[in-house]
């Protein structure tokens, strides 16, 4: 398996932005999919946004429209951007790997939103 490595979680006032970012420890490795999914207290882990090499996207209903995903060109780094965020966007946020049979998880970033 492949380790990945998030950072940019936090703590952010309804309304305001935070940058995710996700890539492969001490490694270039060229996944076919890139994604962000989360987790919130009490709730199953959802897919938020993915991203495949090709450039393809695809979001979640509840974030079209504020969240970005994206990648860098190595295909080894890939972020996602969050603005116009809500309370109901707090929760453990996880970066996701796939090329064939791997299959990477990151630890999770804490996304809190609040006043």
């Amino acid at each position: 398996q492949v380790q990945l490595v998030e950072s940019g979680g936090g703590l952010v006032q309804p309304g305001g932005s935070l940058r995710l970012s996700c890539s492969a420890a001490n490694r270039i490795f060229s996944f076919k999919v890139m994604a962000w999914y989360r987790q919130a207290p009490g709730k199953q882990r959802a897919l938020v946004a993915s991203i495949t090499a090709g450039g393809e996207k695809n979001y979640a209903e509840s974030v079209k429209g504020r969240f970005t995903i994206s990648k860098d060109a190595r295909l080894s780094t890939w972020f996602l951007q969050m603005n116009s965020l809500k309370p109901e966007d707090t929760a453990v946020y996880y970066c996701f790997g796939g090329l064939g049979s791997v299959a990477s998880w990151g630890q999770g970033t804490q996304v809190t939103v609040s006043s």
